[in-house]
């Protein structure tokens, strides 16, 4: 093991299958998968990408649905010291291409209904196309399967800062970016994800998340991590009648999630169903308002533990825990990551003070891929500056209050557009809500919200107009209300701020 860092995810993987036994341990679409059965196929299917070509540092691009074999393609990629990148399969073929192209990957392993996708998108590029399934006639792919005839392959030598993970954002503010990310910085950060989960006792989860997604990725990492035998069903992607079903059919206690999931959640019978076995469940990926925190609480009957990150932090900055859970904070800081708030002139502030989070640790991105102005723009003496605005209070709960980006500026005050929308989705016809300013000669900027209302409900804008007049002081309440039959989500299920602008714009 010579050469082998501390923290290479490969090793942190074979010292869980050496520390938990062998069990039954992810089900997916009514078949069990064992622990050890899905170690072996990382062996061979590492042993399969060496006899490909795939030398340490390549960049394998993992294009899949949820399914098992996501697992199996992590650990072979980490065994193989190549670097994993990740990618939604709700791209189109130009974002598609670009990541393809821009990572400069030598492998595809990818699903077969996202074969036609891919087929456009990698037009013309030199890649090897591994499919789990069937590849129909699509020209030079191979099946998933023929990787695993090849012999085990040990741990290919990479340092702990060497790149374990090139994730891209979302582009939803322009051509989205490749972060780099190390093995130090995603062991550190599942490690603390994996305490947050040991606090709540819960060890059968269903995983709904895009494992392809920096917060499913890092969920993945942190069940590495565990030093108990757990259990996990497998959705191939998230629907909510199912969901409820996978939970009460097999007593399952906990998941993460992201709000709009928990949305979804909330428009079904939930009384018709016996939940009474879950008993936390975990929301990051975007603001959770306060009202559907607490509709989801009572009715589900959990405790919701929400946490805060980013792509460009190993994805967890903080996480709350049942023993330290203070609503609407986002946890403390995981025992790895320093937060400090700062003013614009990158001054410390005091407790309670509104300011830019600045995050530290082995957690922070090496940087963007092949953009060092951009980097050095980002990541300053060692500190990410994360472009959220926050606050911490005397006891170092964090709380998020908005993008800096995002700041609405009317009249000379600072309007936060989430104080707006948790207003608006305070009345009980609306589902969903996203604020932005418009240019307003007058007043520099006019706060405008873009909302979706309950099916049937006659709620339209003057009401609403009225009921966030009542809530909201003067410079904050929305003087325009669009109402639409679904408010702009991106791939991962966040408000795309870029798709609302247009429409407010039209």
């Amino acid at each position: 093991m010579s050469g082998v860092g501390e923290h290479h995810l490969a090793r942190l993987n074979e010292r869980n299958h050496e520390r938990v036994a062998d069990h039954e341990s992810l089900l997916f679409e009514g078949r069990w998968h064992t622990s050890g059965e899905l170690f072996e196929r990382g062996e061979r299917v590492a042993g399969g990408l060496r006899e490909l070509g795939i030398r340490p540092g390549d960049r394998v691009v993992v294009l899949m649905m949820n399914t098992p074999e996501v697992f199996v393609t992590y650990q072979a990629v980490w065994r193989a010291g190549a670097v994993v990148t990740p990618v939604i399969f709700l791209q189109t073929p130009p974002e598609l291409r670009h990541i393809l192209s821009d990572s400069g990957a030598r492998a595809v392993v990818v699903t077969p209904e996202l074969l036609p996708l891919l087929s456009v998108a990698a037009e013309g590029l030199d890649l090897h196309v591994l499919v789990v399934g069937d590849p129909g006639k699509t020209a030079g792919a191979r099946r998933f399967t023929e990787l695993e005839a090849a012999s085990p392959l040990g741990i290919e030598p990479r340092g702990d800062d060497d790149l374990a993970a090139l994730l891209y954002t979302g582009g939803t503010t322009g051509r989205s970016k490749g972060v780099m990310l190390t093995h130090h910085g995603l062991w550190a950060s599942g490690h603390g994800l994996d305490r947050v989960a040991l606090s709540t006792g819960v060890t059968r989860t269903l995983l709904s998340l895009p494992l392809s997604h920096a917060y499913g990725l890092i969920v993945t990492i942190s069940g590495m991590h565990s030093e108990r035998e757990t259990v996990a069903v497998l959705q191939r992607w998230f629907d909510a009648k199912d969901w409820l079903a996978l939970v009460q059919e097999h007593r399952l206690e906990g998941s993460s999630m992201v709000p709009s999931m928990l949305t979804m959640l909330m428009a079904e019978p939930l009384e018709d169903r016996d939940l009474t076995c879950l008993r936390s469940l975990g929301s990051g990926g975007a603001p959770l308002p306060p009202a559907l925190r607490a509709q989801a609480e009572e009715r589900l009957g959990v405790v919701i533990l929400e946490g805060y990150g980013l792509t460009e932090s190993s994805a967890v900055v903080s996480a709350s825990t049942l023993e330290a859970t203070r609503p609407p904070s986002v946890g403390r800081p995981l025992p790895h990551v320093v937060v400090e708030i700062r003013d614009d002139a990158g001054t410390a502030l005091s407790p309670g003070q509104d300011g830019e989070i600045c995050v530290s640790g082995p957690g922070v991105m090496a940087g963007y891929w092949r953009s060092p102005e951009q980097s050095a723009a980002t990541v300053v003496d060692g500190w990410l500056l994360t472009g959220d605005i926050g606050h911490l209070d005397e006891d170092g709960y964090l709380y998020v209050v908005d993008r800096k980006k995002d700041l609405i500026i009317r009249g000379g005050f600072n309007v936060y557009p989430r104080d707006v929308e948790d207003a608006l989705l305070a009345h009980p016809d609306v589902t969903s809500a996203a604020v932005v300013g418009r240019p307003a000669d007058a007043r520099g900027e006019e706060v405008v919200a873009v909302v979706s209302v309950v099916p049937g409900s006659d709620l339209g804008p003057e009401a609403i107009i009225a009921f966030a007049r009542e809530r909201l002081g003067a410079h904050k309440y929305p003087r325009e209300v669009i109402v639409v039959a679904h408010v702009p989500l991106t791939s991962v299920g966040k408000t795309d701020r870029k798709a609302v602008r247009a429409l407010v714009r039209e």
